[in-house]
C-alpha cells in the first residue's frame, strides 16, 4: 500500500488538506447518491442516501394492521440499504486512497 513513497519527501499539512479536500468533494457527492431496498414484494421501501440518512419510507397501508409483519419487513429493508450504503463508503475510502497515491509519490 505504501510502496515507493518517500516519506522524508512528503510535506504533511499538504496531505492532510488534500485528504480533506477530497473527503468534502466525497461527502457532497454522497449526498447525492440514493440506495433503495425494498421487502415484502415491494410492501416496504427505504431509501437512504450515501452519507447514511434516510431520506425516504414508503408503507403499503395493508401492513398499518399487522404490527409484526410490519416490523420483520422494516428490519429486512432497513438492514439491505444500510449495507448497500455502507458498500458504498467502503469503494468511496478506496477512491479517496487512489487519489492520494500520486500525492504522496512527489
Amino acid at each position: 500500500m505504501f510502496d515507493g513513497i518517500d516519506f522524508s519527501k512528503l510535506n504533511m499539512n499538504d496531505i492532510v488538506d488534500k485528504f480533506q479536500n477530497i473527503q468534502e468533494d466525497n461527502k457532497e457527492k454522497n449526498e447525492q447518491l440514493i440506495f433503495t431496498a425494498k421487502s415484502g414484494g415491494d410492501m416496504i421501501e427505504i431509501s437512504m442516501n450515501g452519507n447514511s440518512q434516510i431520506v425516504d419510507l414508503k408503507i403499503d397501508d395493508s401492513l398499518l394492521t399487522d404490527k409484526d409483519s410490519l416490523t420483520i419487513l422494516l428490519i429486512t429493508a432497513i438492514n439491505d440499504v444500510i449495507k448497500k450504503a455502507n458498500d458504498n463508503k467502503q469503494n468511496s475510502a478506496m477512491n479517496i486512497m487512489d487519489q492520494l497515491k500520486p500525492f504522496m509519490q512527489k
